[in-house]
């Protein structure tokens, strides 16, 4: 498989932090001036935050994050070190932060393992198995958490209900359903029988109506073989440090939220289920959300999702939530891509020519 690096150094670039920042703050000054109730003892709400569950908030949140970086390096073989591994994950996180959610990274991390000195069938099949877990984490631990939300997980918002009416659950359950119906395609084209999902690609491909990207499916066909022949022979050993790195990963991506509502109100352990159960419906909304990161959408949502809880404190703590989850990863990658591009590039192409 070849990438094309001039699109992957388009994503990769420092100046694109911007775009989502601007639109950020453009939704955030927008809430600001059109909701009657946030005003400047609102933004004063800040200081009531219980400082113990925003330490616990900004634990969580650096423990998924330590998450990450383990699973790539047990992925991986361990074949990255300690640093190589948080390099991967930071960069990869700023591709994912810059681009529409329902675009993502994974060309990119492709790119950053390869560059890293994985071959690039290994590239494709460690970056195949991450996107396939994180689905099917949704796909298995979704319908558990919302059978304990008893119902109580779809908002009662009268701006959701005018604009969307009951679509929101609609969305939901036909979101789930895809993202279902592909992870168990691609787990099985990945772990059973790849070459028979490379016929079926084809054949479909073959249609008049489809033929133009045919070289493309018989490509994606190749990368699926390639990378399920990596990772035939692969022994429990090292898949349950994979599985369980995602269970945590995903269960700490959404406690952070948990640890930064109890910041700021009361809650008992029903209203804890019911937020972290709100969190994977949003999930699924910032996914099909065009803007980079789900810049604006993430903003917008939250408080439609929250604000029965929050009440006073939504608009604040709406900002605290980015501020922890999304724009260190901007700022983080503008930081470390300059580095990672002298340490990959220029260094490797001066050792080279010492050689």
């Amino acid at each position: 498989m070849k990438l094309d690096n001039k699109k992957i150094f388009k994503t990769l670039n420092p100046n694109k932090v911007w775009v989502p920042v601007l639109i950020g703050l453009g939704i955030v000054f927008l809430m600001f001036y059109l909701d009657p109730t946030v005003n400047s003892d609102t933004l004063k709400g800040i200081f009531d935050a219980s400082a113990p569950y925003i330490i616990l908030a900004v634990l969580v949140i650096f423990s998924r994050d330590l998450g990450y970086v383990y699973r790539i390096r047990e992925i991986t073989d361990r074949q990255l070190t300690w640093t190589r591994s948080i390099y991967v994950i930071i960069l990869w996180e700023f591709a994912s932060a810059v681009t529409p959610s329902v675009v993502g990274g994974t060309a990119v991390a492709m790119f950053i393992l390869n560059k890293e000195g994985i071959k690039m069938g290994k590239a494709i099949a460690f970056v195949m198995v991450t996107a396939i877990l994180d689905n099917l984490f949704f796909v298995i631990g979704a319908p558990i958490i919302l059978y304990f939300a008893k119902g109580n997980i779809f908002p009662d918002s009268r701006l959701l209900e005018t604009q969307l009416g009951n679509s929101l659950e609609a969305i939901f359950w036909i979101s789930y359903a895809l993202y279902a119906s592909y992870s168990i395609v691609m787990a099985a084209a990945l772990f059973y029988r790849p070459r028979v999902f490379k016929w079926v690609l084809i054949k479909i491909f073959s249609l008049k109506f489809l033929s133009k990207w045919k070289h493309d499916a018989q490509e994606y066909g190749n990368q699926i073989i390639e990378a399920s022949r990596q990772l035939s022979g692969k022994n429990y050993r090292y898949w349950l440090p994979i599985i369980g790195a995602t269970i945590f990963i995903w269960t700490s991506r959404y406690l952070m939220l948990n640890a930064l509502v109890a910041a700021f109100v009361p809650m008992d352990m029903m209203d804890h289920v019911i937020v972290f159960a709100r969190q994977v419906i949003m999930w699924i909304v910032m996914m099909i959300s065009p803007t980079p990161g789900s810049s604006g959408t993430a903003e917008f949502f939250y408080g439609q999702f929250f604000s029965q809880f929050l009440g006073q404190y939504t608009f604040v703590t709406s900002i605290a939530w980015r501020m922890l989850s999304y724009y260190p990863y901007l700022i983080l990658g503008a930081i470390f891509l300059p580095r990672w591009i002298r340490q990959v590039f220029f260094k490797k192409k001066l050792k080279e020519e010492e050689e």
